[in-house]
C-alpha cells in the first residue's frame, strides 16, 4: 500500500496532524529551516549576480537524513511548512535536498489545523512557488549584505560584537530620536479648571473649561486661573446648551499580527516575542483532554483582517444561540484591509468558536488561556452587533466663559457583552435640565499643570510606528525588539525603551555615514520592492544590484570617514580630579566615564543622564567603595562593585592596570548533588539579577530570588528563598513547584 509523506515545520504540528489522518500519511517535521546562508563568513557570490551559498544548518544533519528516509518510500512528499514566505523558503529548501531522492514534490497550505483544512489542501496541492521564494531570498541576501558589511566596520571603530541591521537600525533610530526629542523639549505651564455645580434636582455636575470668548482656553498661571475663578463665581452659571442623541459603538476587526502584539503587551504585558511563541503554541495544537491535541487559532502571522465565509457563519451560529438574536447585527460584518497588506490569508481568530475560553481553561497554561482569551473575545466580538449609549451633553455660560460636561448611559451592550477591553469604567449621569436654567456654583477645582514630552516607545507603540511606516512585516517586529535589547542598544524602564549610551552611538554613527539606509522612506520602499518581487514585478538580482550601486560606495566611504569611538565620546564634562575632558568608554560591564589624562589621571566613574540628557557623575555607594579582600595577582585592595546590569561582583582596585575580578558569593552551596559549585549573584542582559552555580556551563542550577542555606521541612529542597509578594509582604519559600511551603522572615533575615 502507498504511503504520503506529509514535510511540517514543528514537531507539535506532528502529533496534531497524526491524530486527523489515517495511517495512508507518514507525518513528519523539518524543525525549521534546514538549509542557511554560512554564520562564518558572507555566503553570497556578489561577482555572479549574488547567488546564494546555501549548506545544512549545524546539527540538522540527522533531521535531513530522516526526511530523506521518509522521502524515500513515499509516493508523494507534500511540503507543508507555514503558509508564509518564511514557510515557502523553508519548502523550498526541503525541496532543494530532496528532489533527487523523490521528484513527486507538491506544496500545499493551510491557515488552520483541522481536518477539514489539511484534507482540503490534500486535494488542492500546487507548485512551489518561485516568486514568493525569491522575495524571501532576496531579503535573507540583504540583511545578510548590510549586517556583514557594516557590523565589521562598527567592530571596528566602537566596539567588538556589535551589529547593523537592515530594519534594526531605522527602529534603533526612531527609539534615539524619541529620546533626544524629550531631551529638548521645554515644558510649559497650564492650568485646568472644573466647575463643580448643583441643578434643581441631583445629580450634581462637573463641568470643564471648555472656551473663553469662544476660543480654546489657554490658561498660563494661577493668576489667569484666579482671575477666571472671581469672575465666574460673581456671574453665576447658567445651561447654555442640551444635546442628547444616541449613539452606536462598533467593535474592532480581529486580530492581525501588528494589533495582537500590541493589545497583548498593553493588556496581558506580553513581550512581542512572548505573544508570538505563546499564538505558536495555540495555533499547533494543546491537548484538551478527551479531544486529544487541538489547534485553537488559525495562522498568526498575517496583516489581513479578512475571514472566511464558514468562520462568520460558525460566529453567528454561536452568537444567536447562545446571546440571542439581538447580539447579531442586522447585516454581516466585513472589514477592509489595509491597500498595502499582503492579504495572504485570514485574520487571526479561534478555529472553533464554540470552544469558549471557560470551556477549555482547565486544560491551559495561565499563558495560554489568557492570549486565547484576548483572540477569542476580539474575533466573536468583531461579528456582534454594536453597542448603543444615550449620550448627554451640557453647555454652560458664566461671564464670557463656556464650559462642558458630559453624560454616558449603557443603552444596550451589543458586543460589549464579550469584550470587556472596550467598556467605560462607569456611567455618567447628568441631571435633567433646559436651556437658561440657573445653576448654583458650588466651588471651582484649579490644577496646574505642565505640557508632557512625546512618550518613549512600548513595544505596542513600536510595532504600531513600524507598522504605520511600512517598515518590517509582521513576523519580523519579534525578532527586531529582541535584538535592540540582546545588543544592548536599548533597555526597558516602566515597560518603555530607553536608548543606552551605546544604542546613541550606533544610531548617531549609522545616520550620519549611511543616511539612506536609515532613511524610514528608503526603507518602507524596500518593502514594497520585495513585495513586487513576490508578485512577479520585480527580478530580485536586478533589486540587489541597485541596492549595492549605492550602498557599496557609501561603504568604502564610511570605512575611511567614520571616526573613531573605541577612545570614547566626547561630554563636555570636565574631571573632577584634574580638569581635564571625561569621556563615555565602553567597557566589559557596560558604559563609564573615564578622564582623557589617563594614565596620569585615573579618574572613572558610573553616570547617569537628567531629563535633558545631561551627565550627571554618579558617586558611588558606600558599598562599592567596602574593602572585601586582597587581590590575589596583585595584591591591591579587593571592593564591592555593581554592574551596570544591577547585579554585584567583586574587583580590584587596581583596575585597569590589574583586571581580577571575581563574582559576588551568596555563601550558598549549589544544591545540585556531587557539583562543587556556589551560588553566586548574576544578571541578564535586560537588567534582571538572579543567582547561578559559579560551574556553569557545566552545572546549570539558578534562581530568580535569593537562596538561603536551609532544607524545606515539607519537600526536602536544599535550599529555600526569599521572596516578596503582594499577598504575604517579604517572605522565605520553597523554590520547587507544587511544595507550597513559606515562613515569615527572622529578624536576622531582615536586611
Amino acid at each position: 500500500m502507498s504511503t504520503d509523506l506529509i514535510i511540517v515545520e514543528s514537531p507539535a504540528k506532528v502529533k496534531t496532524i497524526r491524530k486527523f489522518l489515517g495511517s495512508d500519511y507518514l507525518v513528519e517535521a523539518s524543525v525549521g529551516h534546514v538549509r542557511d546562508l554560512p554564520s562564518s563568513n558572507l555566503g553570497v557570490d556578489e561577482d555572479n549576480n549574488f547567488q546564494p551559498q546555501y549548506q545544512i544548518i549545524s546539527g540538522k544533519q540527522k533531521v535531513v537524513s530522516r526526511l530523506k528516509s521518509a522521502a524515500k518510500k513515499a509516493t508523494t512528499v507534500y511540503l507543508a511548512p507555514d503558509p508564509d514566505r518564511e514557510g515557502e523558503a523553508i519548502a523550498w529548501h526541503v525541496a532543494e535536498l530532496l528532489k533527487k531522492t523523490n521528484t513527486n514534490l507538491k506544496r500545499i497550505q493551510f491557515n488552520e489545523i483541522t481536518s477539514r483544512a489539511v484534507k482540503d489542501a490534500l486535494e488542492h496541492p500546487r507548485d512551489l512557488d518561485e516568486r514568493l521564494f525569491y522575495s524571501q531570498q532576496a531579503r535573507r541576501i540583504l540583511d545578510r549584505l548590510v549586517g556583514y558589511k557594516i557590523s565589521p566596520l562598527l567592530w571596528k571603530k566602537v566596539k567588538r560584537g556589535l551589529s547593523a541591521g537592515r530594519v534594526q537600525s531605522v527602529a534603533l533610530r526612531l527609539i534615539a530620536e524619541r529620546e533626544r526629542e524629550r531631551q529638548q523639549f521645554d515644558p510649559q505651564e497650564y492650568w485646568v479648571l472644573k466647575a463643580h455645580v448643583q441643578a434643581a434636582a441631583p445629580p450634581p455636575v462637573v463641568a470643564e473649561l471648555w472656551k473663553i470668548g469662544g476660543k480654546k482656553p489657554h490658561v498660563a498661571n494661577e493668576t489667569q486661573a484666579l482671575e477666571i475663578e472671581k469672575k465666574v463665581s460673581e456671574a453665576g452659571f447658567h445651561v447654555e446648551s442640551v444635546e442628547e442623541k444616541e449613539r452606536k459603538r462598533h467593535p474592532k476587526p480581529p486580530f492581525i499580527t501588528s494589533t495582537l502584539q500590541q493589545d497583548a503587551s498593553n493588556r496581558l504585558g506580553f513581550a512581542a516575542k512572548r505573544t508570538m511563541r505563546i499564538a505558536q503554541q495555540l495555533y499547533e495544537g494543546l491537548d484538551l483532554g478527551d479531544k486529544g491535541t487541538t489547534a485553537l487559532i488559525t495562522y498568526m502571522r498575517t496583516d489581513s483582517v479578512r475571514i472566511s465565509n464558514e468562520a462568520r457563519n460558525a460566529a453567528q451560529k454561536w452568537i444567536v444561540s447562545t446571546l440571542g438574536e439581538a447580539y447579531y447585527p442586522e447585516k454581516p460584518r466585513y472589514f477592509k484591509t489595509k491597500g498595502s497588506a499582503q492579504d495572504a490569508h485570514e485574520a487571526i481568530r479561534p478555529v472553533d468558536p464554540t470552544l469558549t475560553p471557560g470551556s477549555i481553561q482547565s486544560y491551559l497554561s495561565r499563558e495560554h488561556f489568557r492570549l486565547y482569551k484576548l483572540i477569542w473575545e476580539r474575533f466573536m466580538a468583531s461579528q456582534m452587533a454594536p453597542a448603543r449609549f444615550w449620550d448627554t451633553q451640557l453647555t454652560l455660560a458664566s461671564a464670557n466663559t463656556l464650559w462642558r460636561a458630559k453624560g454616558e448611559r449603557l443603552i444596550f451592550d451589543g458586543y460589549l457583552r464579550v469584550y470587556s477591553a472596550d467598556k467605560s469604567q462607569e456611567e455618567v449621569e447628568l441631571p435633567k435640565v433646559q436651556a437658561k436654567d440657573a445653576l448654583t456654583l458650588e466651588k471651582i477645582d484649579k490644577e496646574q499643570k505642565f505640557t508632557q514630552p512625546p512618550a518613549r516607545f512600548s513595544e505596542a507603540s513600536l510595532v504600531r510606528k513600524l507598522e504605520e511606516l511600512g517598515i518590517g512585516r509582521p513576523s519580523t517586529y519579534a525578532q527586531i525588539i529582541s535584538t535592540l535589547l540582546d545588543r544592548n542598544y536599548v533597555q526597558l524602564a516602566k515597560k518603555q525603551f530607553v536608548p543606552t549610551e551605546m544604542g546613541f552611538v550606533v544610531a548617531d554613527l549609522l545616520t550620519a555615514h549611511f543616511p539612506q539606509l536609515l532613511d524610514v522612506g528608503f526603507t518602507a520602499e524596500m518593502e514594497k520592492k520585495l513585495d513586487s518581487v513576490a508578485e512577479g514585478d520585480q527580478d530580485w538580482t536586478q533589486l540587489l544590484r541597485e541596492f549595492t550601486e549605492s550602498f557599496y560606495p557609501t561603504l568604502e566611504k564610511a570605512e575611511q570617514e567614520m571616526q573613531q569611538v573605541k577612545t570614547g565620546v566626547e561630554t563636555g564634562v570636565s574631571c573632577p580630579k584634574c580638569g581635564k575632558p571625561v569621556v563615555i568608554k565602553f567597557g566589559r560591564n557596560g558604559e563609564f566615564l573615564a578622564c582623557t589624562a589617563y594614565p596620569d589621571c585615573d579618574f572613572t566613574s558610573n553616570f547617569t543622564r537628567d531629563e535633558a540628557g545631561t551627565i550627571v557623575i554618579v558617586e558611588p555607594e558606600p558599598q562599592e567603595r567596602q574593602k572585601v579582600g586582597t587581590c590575589p595577582e596583585c595584591g591591591q585592595d579587593l571592593v564591592l562593585k555593581k554592574a551596570r546590569t544591577g547585579s554585584r561582583f567583586i574587583a580590584c582596585t587596581g583596575y585597569p592596570k590589574c583586571k581580577y575580578t571575581q563574582s559576588y558569593s551568596t555563601g550558598v552551596k549549589c544544591p545540585k548533588q556531587d557539583c562543587p559549585g556556589e551560588l553566586v549573584e548574576k544578571s541578564s542582559k535586560r537588567g534582571k539579577v538572579f543567582y547561578a552555580c559559579n560551574q556553569y556551563p557545566d552545572c546549570k542550577t539558578a534562581y530568580w530570588n535569593w537562596p538561603i542555606a536551609e532544607e524545606c521541612p515539607t519537600c526536602g529542597s536544599p535550599i529555600l528563598v526569599r521572596k516578596e509578594t503582594k499577598a504575604r509582604g517579604e517572605h522565605v519559600a520553597c523554590p520547587e513547584k507544587g511544595c507550597g511551603y513559606w515562613r515569615e522572615l527572622r529578624d536576622d533575615e531582615k536586611h
